[in-house]
Order: structure tokens, then sequence, then C-alpha cells
């Protein structure tokens, strides 16, 4: 890992570590950790995906055209590496999804027409406690680089670490009442990113941008922004 992707991921472990105490935007904390896990390790697509009130599996946040796609597919067929990491709280790692199709083929069909080859999930998780998975999608075939699987299970150790110590901080209902706030955030946001799409002619990929990135500049909660385009008070484009 090069000098400028160590001082990144020093940064975004700082960030996560800074934001253990605080239950400020709990969804764009999630959503700046997708972004620079996707960015770090050079994938093309990202999501975490956290155990709800309900103890299921609920995708919190996700970068790239198809990564939610895929990760609802899991929800719904049960099965995916994405899910077992979680699961088991062992990073699982697929480096050609057409070899292991036998395995998990209404996954690995999924990810090859979505035109993703390799997927690599590792478990959030704090002592035996396991939380959820963070699940990186690449556009080639191959194996995870060492040092980046050390840098990814370090980063989602520390996820796992601020998420938890705000659970202790926080009172249960509250925390989770937070967690469950998050997840309610994020259909907001996908129906924003929809709305975005359709009115100005473009993917989902460049409607997230624009949305994201009005957010950042204003300093604004994503779910707040999602809601004041969706109310016809923010026009983007």
């Amino acid at each position: 890992m090069g000098a400028d992707r160590e001082r990144r991921l020093l940064q975004t472990i700082i960030a996560l570590v800074g934001s253990a105490t605080s239950s400020e935007d709990l969804t764009g904390r999630l959503q700046h950790l997708v972004d620079e896990s996707a960015a770090l390790f050079d994938v093309h697509a990202a999501g975490l995906m956290l155990f709800g009130s309900d103890h299921r599996l609920q995708i919190t946040a996700s970068v790239g055209h198809h990564s939610g796609l895929l990760e609802l597919l899991q929800l719904e067929v049960g099965d995916g590496p994405c899910l077992e990491a979680a699961r088991t709280g062992s990073v699982v790692s697929i480096p050609d999804v057409r070899v292991a199709e036998p395995r998990w083929p209404h996954f690995c069909r999924a990810a090859a027409d979505a035109g993703y080859t390799a997927v690599h999930s590792i478990p959030l998780r704090l002592r035996t406690t396991v939380i959820g998975s963070l699940n990186l999608f690449g556009e080639s075939a191959g194996a995870f680089d060492e040092d980046d699987l050390i840098a990814a299970r370090a980063l989602a150790d520390i996820a796992a670490v601020s998420l938890m110590q705000q659970r202790t901080i926080d009172d249960a209902v509250t925390t989770q009442g937070q967690l469950q706030a998050a997840l309610d955030s994020r259909t907001v946001i996908e129906q924003a990113k929809g709305w975005i799409a359709n009115r100005n002619g473009v993917d989902i990929a460049t409607a997230f941008s624009l949305l994201r990135d009005h957010a950042r500049r204003n300093q604004l909660p994503l779910a707040e922004v999602a809601l004041a385009v969706l109310a016809g008070r923010t026009t983007l484009g």
C-alpha cells in the first residue's frame, strides 16, 4: 500500500474513532466508511450490512450501481458471501464468482450478470460479537492482496468498535433507535436517487453523486438532503 493510501486509511480510521462517542448523522458516517473502502481497496462497488432490531441483516450504505441490488438478492435468497461473513465472523473471499457458482448459484450468477467477478466480505466484529459485514465488489478476478486484506480487516474492526462503543455509551433503546433510523434514512435516500435519476436523465450512480456532493458541500446529513429533494425544496443537477 502506497504512502497516499496509507495516509487515507489512517484518516478514515481517525474519523471512525473520533465519531465513536457521537450520535450525529450515523447514516453519513456509515456512508463515509463505504465510500472510503471502495476508494482504498480499488473496487468498483462496496456495501455495508448491519443487523437490525429484528436481528436480520439490512443494507445501511452502498456505493456503486449494483452493490445494493446484489446484497438485497442475498437477503431474498438467503445465501452469499456477505451473509456468511456476518453469520460466521470470518472473512469470505471469492476471487472468481464463476468458480464459486456451485456454492452460491443465485448470488454468483447475479454478480456475473452485473459485471462483478471478485467479491470480498469482511465481518464487523468485536471479539465474538458480529454486527454486520463490509462487502467489496471488483470487476477483475483475483485474490485480495494480503496487505489490503489486513487493512480491510482493521478498518472493519475499528468500525465495529465505533458502533459498539456508541451502544455502550447510549441507552440500549436509544442506540437501537439510531440504527433503525439509519436504516429508514436509507430508504429515503434510495427514493431520492431514483427521483434525481429520472428528472435529470442520469444513471443511479450519478444521481447519488449529486446527492452526496451537495450534502458534503453544505455539511448536511444525507437523509436531510434526500427529504428536501423529494419535497421539492432542493433541486440538484
